[in-house]
């Protein structure tokens, strides 16, 4: 089992994440084992998903809407974001509107390529959890979330922007 950043822990993940097959199917799906699905075999069958002993969980592709998970939100204990590339930062606003517009309070996953200089600003967004890329070290990564003392910005995490927090003393 690989190993991930959760809350701010390195933790084994109990996850098994299922491809879709060229058919657009998903095969082999174990029953006991929590899964994660793309979002297109989820609202293919959402019964199917919904009815299994071990827990199902949904990923997003950087084009998927978060919109059409909106509904199932309350019955999905994870949403992963898949950051195909670094340069693709679609995933950020993904996690911002789960946080924000949909109210999801679950945990919300980054993986793909995520590498330890993104985490502090998928933090900042929303993300609880992160898969590191293989080639980074884990130990490193979860270092990199406490290298920022402030944020200047607002974000989901600090709504107020830091001239706002220093007026009022916070």
């Amino acid at each position: 089992m690989q190993k991930i950043i959760k809350d701010g822990a390195i933790v084994t993940d109990d996850w098994v994440r299922l491809p879709l097959a060229e058919d657009g199917t998903v095969a082999n799906v174990p029953q006991d084992s929590d899964v994660i699905v793309p979002l297109a075999a989820w609202l293919a069958e959402p019964q199917r998903w919904q009815s299994r002993v071990g827990r199902t969980a949904v990923w997003l592709a950087p084009d998927d809407d978060p919109a059409k998970l909106a509904a199932s939100l309350d019955r999905l204990p994870l949403v992963a974001v898949d950051f195909p590339a670094f340069a693709d930062g679609r995933g950020y606003s993904i996690g911002r509107l789960l946080r924000e517009r949909y109210n999801y309070a679950g945990e919300l996953r980054a993986l793909g390529d995520v590498g330890q200089d993104q985490l502090h600003y998928l933090w900042q967004v929303g993300f609880n959890a992160f898969e590191i890329k293989p080639s980074q070290n884990i130990e490193l990564a979860l270092q990199a979330l406490a290298r920022f003392s402030e944020r200047y910005q607002a974000t989901f995490r600090e709504p107020e922007p830091l001239f706002r927090r220093r007026v009022t003393g916070e």
